[in-house]
């Protein structure tokens, strides 16, 4: 029987690697030892990738990705890499040839759209006062606080840099699918994660931050992708 996969995380927009610790945890608690958070500089779709993609490199195991938000947009850039093995989508943006997650986000734009403002150097922010509704209305109000404060905000230009020959057409697939989520439309996630055709969707009735607030789900889910591909 070969090897675990070595799990490596890929953080979204408006946060960076901590935003897995509860999935970590999960998963360390089913017995993975081998993983990986990377922390993205969110400048765009290019350096996003290419920072994955050395992270990857230096791995000498197989490997499953793990998108979370716009980190799923990420694996589907990079995720051709030979030593990939699987990819799991997590409230993701899984999007096809030519798409940006912006032109995906046009179609059914999320209800927490309004909360979003760009600053004057290009980024864009969650509202401070709007994260917890916006983001992880079903976290705590001081762990909204806590995202608030610490968000990561994206170069906004970043929403429309597009996709070309995306991994989830050749590697096997995941996806947790967010019914609560107010910042990709649960819709939208829906046609993504039915046109990838995954081996499973997992569909919580949780906000777009179920990596926090759904934790041991989203971290079986990973476990049975990890399983299936040892």
């Amino acid at each position: 029987m070969r090897a675990k996969p070595t799990i490596v995380l890929v953080h979204g927009f408006w946060g960076g690697a901590a935003h897995w610790s509860h999935v970590i945890l999960e998963l360390s608690r089913l017995g993975h030892r081998s993983l990986h958070a990377v922390e993205m500089p969110l400048t765009s779709l290019a350096d996003d990738a290419e920072r994955t993609r050395k992270m990857v490199a230096s791995i000498a195991n197989n490997v499953l990705l793990v998108g979370h938000s716009y980190g799923g947009a990420v694996i589907t850039q990079m995720g051709n890499q030979p030593n990939v093995v699987g990819l799991v989508y997590i409230a993701a943006f899984a999007p096809d040839d030519g798409e940006s997650p912006g032109s995906i986000t046009a179609r059914n734009p999320p209800e927490a759209a309004a909360n979003l403002q760009p600053d004057n150097d290009g980024y864009l922010w969650i509202k401070p006062e709007r994260m917890h509704e916006s983001f992880c209305q079903d976290l705590s109000k001081d762990e909204g606080l806590i995202m608030s404060v610490t968000q990561k905000a994206p170069l906004a230009s970043t929403f429309g840099d597009t996709i070309s020959n995306p991994a989830w057409k050749h590697k096997p697939s995941w996806y947790q699918l967010s019914g609560h989520d107010r910042m990709i439309a649960p819709a939208n996630q829906e046609i993504m994660a039915k046109r990838m055709n995954p081996r499973e969707v997992l569909r919580l009735e949780a906000s777009h931050a179920s990596l926090a607030s759904r934790a041991a789900e989203v971290a079986a889910l990973i476990d049975r992708a990890a399983l299936s591909l040892t």
